[in-house]
């Protein structure tokens, strides 16, 4: 009997694993590779080694983005379609368990733990609109939920699963202590970019203003400050690092700015070329810039045009930057 398992590499996903691992089932593991995911270790590779799994890793389509830019079923706090999410990722997963012949799928899922998408009205709906009635096993709560046909069909014992639920994280922990795993996840914190308000908000915003958004959309709003002005992006750099990365991302007709001859961010500007947008950019590149001076020589210009450009300007004041700032 084979399972496919949604290993996300959090605390619940690799127990509902281990927990169906247990009882004598095949088990491949599928971690979806999301470009909102905060966190930057792959525990979901490591605990897949450590329990001797088949790990596939599928990167989610453009018709993902779609998903986020219009959820038939809403948003959280922030930018976070949580529910339309869930259905979108459950039914590639029942794509991929179509082509292995896995006979269910496996989730970490506990219910009441996450107010949007965890409650018995959600999940019931999630499966349902999944095409998964019956199909999805949540070991971690199983015994607080309807019974499903791996349990009715002998394939699962019912009475080796779990019945945890709420938010608290004491039971997973104490199991994770229990089967030595302890070091094997990351901390309990929010994994998902888009319930962070400052981040839906860059979110918001390129949807607003991209038509057909990109990986390397997502990317870019990773790095930097970023503000609007019209049509244009500025986007200024904060340390070295981010810099080298603006600079690697950037659309090749988008304008680079820095202050010469002093610690600089680079900003680019995307969108707009006009003599307004050129100069505010400068002055913003002024404003975050190590120069005491005040006006400061900005150079600036296109890969495409040859030598750069100088232009003085004064730095931007903080009203102003506040006003524009995503």
């Amino acid at each position: 009997m084979k399972a496919l398992t949604l290993l996300s590499g959090g605390l619940d996903s690799i127990l509902a694993t281990k927990l169906v691992l247990d009882q004598g089932i095949e088990v491949v593991a599928v971690t979806f590779v999301l470009p909102f995911t905060a966190e930057n270790v792959d525990y979901a590779s490591k605990i897949a080694e450590r329990f001797d799994i088949t790990h596939l890793k599928v990167e989610v389509g453009p018709d993902y983005f779609e998903v986020i830019r219009n959820p038939k079923h809403g948003y959280g706090s922030g930018m976070n379609p949580c529910i339309d999410c869930r259905i979108y990722l459950l039914k590639e997963a029942k794509r991929i368990a179509d082509v292995l012949g896995a006979k269910f799928i496996v989730t970490g899922d506990v219910l009441g733990e996450r107010p949007m998408s965890q409650h018995r009205k959600a999940l019931t709906l999630e499966e349902r609109e999944a095409g998964l009635e019956d199909l999805i096993l949540r070991p971690l709560s199983a015994k607080l939920l309807p019974v499903t046909i791996p349990e009715c069909e002998g394939w699962i014992d019912r009475e080796k699963l779990l019945s945890i639920s709420g938010k608290s994280r004491k039971p997973q922990i104490a199991l994770a202590e229990q089967y030595g795993l302890q070091d094997a996840y990351p901390a309990p914190a929010g994994g998902c970019l888009l319930t962070d308000k400052e981040y839906a908000a860059k979110v918001r915003d390129l949807f607003e203003h991209t038509e057909r958004v990109t990986n390397r959309d997502i990317q870019i709003l990773r790095l930097g400050r970023h503000f609007r002005f019209g049509i244009a992006k500025i986007i200024v750099g904060r340390n070295e690092r981010e810099n080298s990365l603006l600079i690697a991302l950037k659309m090749s007709n988008a304008y680079m700015f820095e202050v010469p001859d002093c610690g600089s961010p680079i900003t680019i500007v995307e969108g707009a070329s006009d003599p307004e947008t050129i100069k505010l950019a400068a002055r913003l590149t002024a404003r975050y810039s190590d120069a005491r001076t005040d006006p400061i020589v900005v150079e600036y210009g296109r890969e495409s045009e040859g030598p750069r450009m100088r232009i003085t300007v004064s730095p931007l004041e903080d009203e102003e930057v506040d006003r524009l700032r995503i």
